[in-house]
């Protein structure tokens, strides 16, 4: 059975790691970097020099996760009533 985790070389602050992460998460990221006209390099480099604490995975995964719960948040409707 092939692991759903796929394990990436990237480049981040000059230096080359590996991120392990699921394949939904890549692509997240992908979306995320093309929207913001950055290289996937660098936004991880952004989540790298952000992160409080945890591992590097770890934090790519709740950025990706914050980021899309905060734009499915924006687009809903206000499920109050109106007065």
């Amino acid at each position: 059975m092939k692991s759903p985790v796929v394990k990436r070389s990237i480049v981040v602050g000059g230096h080359k790691t590996s991120v392990s992460l699921e394949e939904a998460f890549w692509n997240g990221m992908k979306e995320i970097s093309g929207l913001r006209n950055m290289t996937l390099s660098e936004l991880v480099g952004e989540i790298d020099s952000n992160r409080q604490q945890g591992n590097l995975s770890s934090a790519i995964r709740l950025f990706v996760l914050d980021y899309f719960k905060s734009r499915t948040a924006s687009a809903a409707p206000d499920p109050r009533p109106r007065s």
